[in-house]
């Protein structure tokens, strides 16, 4: 198994085609046997990306400062903080 970190942003931004690719980005690491490390977000392009390997069947690990836990953390991951 692979493991590929995604950095992107906690908003979604004025084009949706951003969310979108976020999406396509999130079901393409399933289909090719990856699992997600990202920063644990549930909003924005990093939501988006995480939601969508996590409706696909994929893993979804997330890496976040202490400081932004209670916040923004995706409830639906693999492995949390």
């Amino acid at each position: 198994m692979k493991r590929i970190c995604v950095n992107c942003g906690a908003r979604s931004g004025n084009d949706p085609r951003y969310r979108q690719m976020a999406q396509r980005l999130g079901r393409a690491l399933v289909r090719r046997g990856c699992e997600l490390v990202y920063g644990a977000g549930n909003i924005g392009l990093m939501g988006s990306v995480a939601d969508a390997v996590l409706e696909a069947g994929g893993a979804a690990i997330g890496v976040i400062p202490t400081l932004f836990r209670q916040e923004i953390t995706h409830q639906g991951l693999t492995e949390r903080p």
